[in-house]
C-alpha cells in the first residue's frame, strides 16, 4: 500500500477536493450534488449540550468546532486550544494510520474514528475508497469478524438473540434513531467463505452499512446492522470463554423461521414497509427459502445470491466486448453450487432470454460442479435450486474432469475453496479458447480459487480474469501489465439501495439486479478493458452508484413499483437530494437583534 503520509502531503487538497467522488460541480450547484449542509440556513440545530456533543459521533467534530459553538455548545475546555479544518484532520488521521502495521490494526482505527467523528471517518473513506475498501470491508473484515470480540469496542448495531422472541418490537427501541431506511441483516452462520461465526458475524453488517454511505451516499443514521444470533456450531467458539454470543448450538426449524417471522414484522411496523432489509451471509439452507418466502412481500433482497449475481454478470457483459460475441455464444461452469452460483446462473439466464435464448437452451449453457461432482439429473436427492441446473450427462467427480469434458468458455469459482482452479484448469481453459473467461470469486484472498498472477501467467495473457478480493497489477515477463478486474457487490447495493430507498420501492425484483449489471458495464472503458479490467476502477464508485440510482428510480417509475409521489421531473436532482455529505455541519446559535424601540425595557 502506498504511503498515505507521502501522499498527504503532496495531494491532500486534490485528493479532498474530489467531493467524494462526485462530479465537480460550481458552488451553486453543490446543494443539487447533496454536498450542501443539511438545512438551508446551514446551521443544524441541536438540544444537545457539553459531553454529550463531544461523545456523539453524528454531531462530534473534535477540533473543527469553532470557538463560537464551543462557548455555545458548552464544550469550551473540553477540547485542546487548537482548531483544525477537516482537511487537517483527514491529514492527522492518515498519518496514525500509517504508524499501524496490521490491517487489522488499521480496522480498528478506522471503526474507533467512526465511532467518535462519523463525518471525519466517510470524508477520508470516500477520499481515497481504494486504499480503505479492503481495510474496513474484503478481505479485511473477515479476519475482524474472526477476532471481533477481541476489537468489540462499543455497539454498532442490535444483537437480537433467540432468547428474545416475542419481545423483538420492544428491543427495537433501543436503538437511538426512529427513522430507520436501510438495514442489514445476518445470523452469522455463513460469514464470507469463513463459516459460522456465530455473533462474530456482526462485522458484517457494519462494513455493509459503512459502505451503503461512502460508495452510495446514504445517511448512516438511516442504517441499522443486526445480528440474529441463535447460537453457533462452530465448536472452537462454543469452548472459548471470551466468546461475546450465545453458547449453544443453533436453534433450527419452526423456533428460527418463528424469529424471523417476527423480525421482519416489527422492523416494518415500526419503520414501515418502506424500509430495506438485505439479508447477508446466511446458510445456503436458509437463504434461498428466506428470500422466496418475503421478497414479494417485503422490500428486501439477499446480497449473496442477487447482488453477487448483479456484479459477476456486469464482468461477463464487459467480457463480451472482448470476446466479440453474444452472450449465448458462451458456456459456463461453476465450481460451487450455492447461493452465489444460483444467483449468477439464473441472472445469466434473463439475459440470454433479453438475446432471445429460450429457458430450455440457456440452462444447457450452465454446468455446476459441487462437493460430490457434476450436477446431473441421475444423481438423487437434489435440492430444487440445484435440480434446475442439472444436466443429462453421467457423473463426473472432480472440476478437472468437467473443465476437459465441457469445454466451457468461461469458468466461475464460488465456492470459497482456495486454489481450486488448479495449473491444469487454466491451462487446459487457455487451450480451448482465445481468450477464456476466468473469474474467482470466493472471498477473502485465501479462498480466491486462483490469484490474478496465475490466471495471466498460465495463459500467457489471454485471460479475462476478475476476482472477488483485490489483487495488485500483474506484469508479465514479455511487459504486459494487467490490473485485476474485482467483482466487489460495493459496486451493486449501494446504488441499488440508493434508488430503491429515495423512491419507495416496495418489493426488488431480479430485472432491477440485471439492469444494474448492465449500468456497470457500460461505465467500463475501452481503456479499462486494455488494462485488464472488467470494471470501472474503485476511485469512481461513487458515480456509478449515483447512476445505478438514477436507473432504478428510472425502472421503478416506469414499471410502476414505485410509491414516492408525485413522480420526479429531473431523476438526478431527486437521487442528489437524497445524499449524505461529510461535510461538516454548523451548530452556530441563529442570532439576530429586534430594532431598538421594540427592545426598550418598560420600568416603573
Amino acid at each position: 500500500m502506498q504511503s498515505f503520509c507521502k501522499t498527504a502531503t503532496n495531494n491532500l487538497m486534490k485528493i479532498l477536493s474530489r467531493n467524494a467522488g462526485f462530479p465537480s460541480v460550481s458552488p451553486t450547484s453543490r446543494a443539487g450534488l447533496g454536498i450542501a449542509r443539511a438545512s438551508h440556513s446551514g446551521i443544524v440545530p441541536t438540544k444537545k449540550r457539553g459531553y454529550d456533543i463531544t461523545r456523539n459521533p453524528h454531531l462530534n467534530k473534535g477540533m473543527a468546532f469553532t470557538l463560537e459553538e464551543r462557548l455555545q455548545l458548552g464544550i469550551h475546555g473540553l477540547l485542546p486550544p487548537c482548531f483544525l479544518s477537516q482537511d487537517v484532520q483527514v491529514l492527522r488521521v492518515m498519518k496514525s494510520y500509517e504508524t499501524r502495521s496490521s490491517d487489522l490494526d488499521k480496522y480498528i482505527l478506522l471503526m474507533t474514528l467512526q465511532d467518535r467523528n462519523e463525518k471525519l471517518f466517510y470524508r477520508l473513506l470516500t477520499s481515497y475508497i481504494e486504499e480503505f475498501m479492503p481495510i474496513v470491508y474484503t478481505p479485511t473484515v473477515g479476519l475482524a469478524c474472526q477476532q471481533y470480540g477481541l476489537a468489540f469496542r462499543r455497539p454498532r448495531g442490535l444483537f437480537i438473540t433467540i432468547h428474545d422472541k416475542g419481545h423483538i418490537a420492544t428491543m427495537l427501541n433501543s436503538w437511538p434513531e426512529d427513522d430507520i431506511k436501510a438495514i442489514v441483516v445476518t445470523d452469522g452462520e455463513r460469514i464470507l467463505g469463513l463459516g459460522d461465526l456465530g455473533s462474530y458475524g456482526m462485522g458484517i453488517p457494519v462494513g455493509k452499512l459503512a459502505l451503503y454511505t461512502a460508495c452510495g451516499g446514504v445517511r448512516p443514521q438511516n442504517c441499522l446492522p443486526v445480528l440474529l444470533d441463535v447460537g453457533t456450531d462452530n465448536q472452537t467458539l462454543l469452548e472459548d470463554p471470551l466468546y461475546i454470543g450465545l453458547k449453544h448450538k443453533r436453534v433450527r426449524g419452526k423456533e428460527y423461521d418463528e424469529l424471523i417471522d417476527e423480525f421482519m414484522k416489527a422492523v416494518t411496523d415500526k419503520y414501515g414497509m418502506n424500509c430495506l432489509i438485505q439479508f447477508e451471509d446466511f446458510a445456503n439452507s436458509n437463504a434461498f427459502r428466506i428470500l422466496g418466502k418475503y421478497r414479494n412481500k417485503y422490500c428486501t433482497f439477499n446480497d449473496d445470491i442477487q447482488g453477487t449475481a448483479s456484479v459477476a454478470v456486469a464482468g461477463i457483459l464487459a467480457a463480451l466486448r472482448i470476446t466479440k460475441n453474444k452472450l449465448s455464444d458462451h458456456k459456463f461452469v461453476f465450481q460451487g453450487a450455492g447461493e452465489a452460483a444460483m444467483g449468477i446462473a439464473h441472472l445469466i439466464i434473463m439475459a440470454m432470454k433479453k438475446e432471445g435464448v429460450p429457458y430450455a437452451e440457456a440452462v444447457k449453457k450452465i454446468w455446476m460442479v459441487d462437493s460430490k461432482g457434476l450436477i446431473v439429473k441421475s444423481r438423487g436427492n437434489l435440492n430444487h435450486e440445484k435440480e434446475q441446473f442439472a444436466q443429462e450427462h453421467p457423473e463426473v467427480r472432480t472440476l478437472e474432469e468437467v473443465v476437459q469434458i465441457v469445454k466451457p468458455t468461461a469458468i466461475i469459482g464460488v465456492a470459497a475453496i482456495g486454489g481450486a482452479f488448479t495449473e491444469k484448469i487454466i491451462k487446459d481453459m487457455a487451450s480451448f479458447n482465445k481468450r477464456p473467461i476466468i473469474f474467482a470469486l470466493s472471498n477473502p484472498t485465501s479462498k480466491a480459487e486462483c490469484t490474478a498472477e496465475q490466471c495471466y501467467t498460465l495463459t500467457e495473457g489471454r485471460g479475462i480474469f476478475a476476482s472477488g478480493s483485490p489483487f495488485d497489477k500483474v506484469t508479465l515477463a514479455d511487459g504486459r501489465s494487467f490490473v485485476p478486474g474485482q467483482g466487489n457487490n460495493a459496486y451493486v447495493f449501494p446504488g441499488v439501495a440508493l434508488g430503491v430507498i429515495a423512491c419507495g420501492v416496495r418489493h426488488i425484483s431480479d430485472d432491477i439486479f440485471l439492469t444494474t449489471a448492465e449500468a456497470i458495464a457500460q461505465e467500463v472503458t475501452e481503456q479499462h478493458l486494455a488494462e485488464g479490467r472488467l470494471y470501472p476502477p474503485l476511485s469512481t464508485i461513487r458515480e456509478v452508484s449515483f447512476k445505478i440510482a438514477v436507473k432504478v428510480v428510472n425502472y421503478a417509475y416506469r414499471n410502476g413499483i414505485a410509491s414516492v409521489y408525485p413522480e420526479p421531473e429531473d431523476k438526478e436532482a431527486f437521487i442528489r437530494s437524497h445524499v449524505y455529505s461529510p461535510d461538516y455541519d454548523s451548530f452556530t446559535l441563529d442570532t439576530y437583534s429586534w430594532p431598538d424601540h421594540a427592545m426598550q425595557v418598560q420600568d416603573v
